[in-house]
């Protein structure tokens, strides 16, 4: 993306007019709370304290993105690549990880609480301090 976007609003409306490379930009902090993009590449990108709560974000790309300290609550990251993205002290509780990659990802002191994770693959995944109360990993 070449076009500087400045707030969560434009970037929903840049996904609504067909747009799905969303990557290498800064994005922190930016309100994205129940939005549709799902599909989207965020490769690279930097959404740290971003609001994603309650966002349709499945089959979206977030590898080596800058997460630390979102909102992802109530999420639907299924089908998602987060491989070695960093989500510490992101907020992922209700979140549905459904067969999503988080290799390399890293968790430390996020929360994780009635997270679904079944099928997710973990490898590598650094989950230290994070908490997992209640976590799915079967249904």
């Amino acid at each position: 993306m070449s076009e500087a976007i400045p707030n969560g609003e434009e970037l929903v409306w840049f996904y609504q007019d067909g747009t799905r490379d969303f990557t290498g930009e800064d994005y922190s902090g930016f309100d994205l709370s129940g939005a549709n993009l799902s599909g989207a590449d965020f490769t690279r990108s930097d959404l740290s304290g971003a609001n994603l709560s309650g966002a349709n974000l499945s089959e979206t790309k977030w590898a080596r993105t800058k997460l630390s300290g979102a909102n992802l609550s109530g999420a639907d990251l299924s089908g998602a690549d987060l491989s070695w993205a960093n989500l510490s002290g992101a907020n992922l509780s209700g979140a549905d990880l459904f067969t999503a990659d988080l290799s390399d990802v890293n968790l430390t002191d996020a929360t994780l609480t009635n997270i679904k994770l079944k099928g997710a693959c973990l490898v590598r995944a650094k989950v230290t301090r994070a908490q997992l109360a209640q976590a799915d990993f079967t249904s």
